[in-house]
């Protein structure tokens, strides 16, 4: 006898309903084996929701000519002009290309930094010496941001200790940072000099994780330690490497903005504006907010889109992505 077509639709939903229903029975049966891991996940799901989703709401400004008078809610609708302000604005190509184009120099320089000292100190024998390079390289990395671009502002000053070493060699007494053309490379090396010690700690933790009969079986072929790091070691590493940069796609267009706003000066601008330092100057500086929180959402969208296509990009080239 035929059924009728209510009675297919019931039918074809059972499976899904029983789905759900072993699933929440399934999350419960584990937080009652396991209290204490969700308790202590639970600050930092309160830290992402607060801090992270919930601000979300506000983004709506970019939408609207945000009045703190009226509020969120009370500001009128405006559409797409913020967003087509920026895009016509004198700025929008210097501040792309400057972001752009520091963002290549630490994807170039930056991030291959760290990978290469933890390939160096994984050769090390001398426990002693390897030890004090790692506390060395991590010092920096927890000096606090201000004091490190005060650092750089005494240290390139006319009379500062670079300029010691140029003029030593000939080179004329000049303030680095009040020339455009040195700052992508003040910016660059003062950040690899900061963070590369403390970006080895991921690549140091992989390579402890590679089996060591890998390397016996090598030795016993034949190979060199360089054949070695290059057939063993790199291999071991790769899905580690792949994911630190996908992240580091997920960042490239928020490229140092406090960093830039505490070094760059009027003389700079031409080459160290970037999105991040220009939504600073404009929202908090100018009082634009509803401007400034649309390219802040502007940004924002290049970074996700970049995230998804390079995730995308190493699932189908190596199967290892994020999710």
């Amino acid at each position: 006898m035929a059924k009728h077509p209510s009675q297919l639709q019931h039918a074809t939903s059972l499976p899904a309903a029983r789905t759900n229903t072993s699933s929440r029975w399934g999350l419960l049966k584990d937080i009652r084996k396991n209290p204490w891991l969700y308790i202590m996940l639970t600050p930092v799901l309160l830290y992402f929701t607060v801090f992270h989703y919930y601000p979300m709401y506000g983004a709506m400004i970019a939408f609207k000519d945000f009045s703190p008078r009226l509020g969120i809610t009370g500001s009128p609708w405006v559409g797409w002009e913020h967003f087509e302000s920026f895009f016509q604005g004198i700025y929008f190509w210097r501040v792309i290309k400057n972001t752009l184009i520091i963002s290549f120099y630490e994807l170039v320089f930056g991030f291959p930094a760290p990978l290469i000292l933890a390939l160096l100190l994984n050769e090390v024998r001398k426990t002693v010496f390897k030890r004090t390079v790692q506390t060395l390289t991590y010092m920096p990395h927890f000096i606090s941001l201000v004091v490190v671009c005060g650092i750089i502002k005494e240290f390139t000053m006319s009379d500062g200790i670079v300029n010691d070493l140029l003029s030593f060699f000939g080179w004329e007494r000049v303030s680095l940072l009040l020339g455009p053309e040195y700052f992508r490379t003040i910016f660059i090396s003062s950040g690899i000099w900061q963070n590369i010690g403390w970006g080895t700690i991921i690549y140091l933790a992989a390579l402890a994780g590679i089996d060591q009969e890998q390397y016996e079986a090598a030795r016993m072929d034949g190979a060199s330690r360089w054949k070695q790091m290059l057939h063993v070691t790199l291999p071991g590493i790769m899905p580690t490497i792949i994911i630190l940069f996908i992240l580091e796609m997920g960042r490239i267009m928020n490229v140092g903005g406090e960093k830039i706003i505490l070094l760059y000066n009027p003389s700079t601008y031409e080459t160290a504006d970037v999105i991040s330092s220009y939504v600073y100057r404009v929202g908090l500086q100018e009082f634009d907010y509803s401007f400034s929180s649309a390219v802040g959402l502007f940004n924002s969208a290049i970074n996700f889109t970049l995230v998804i296509c390079s995730n995308w990009l190493s699932r189908k080239m190596n199967n290892t992505s994020l999710w």
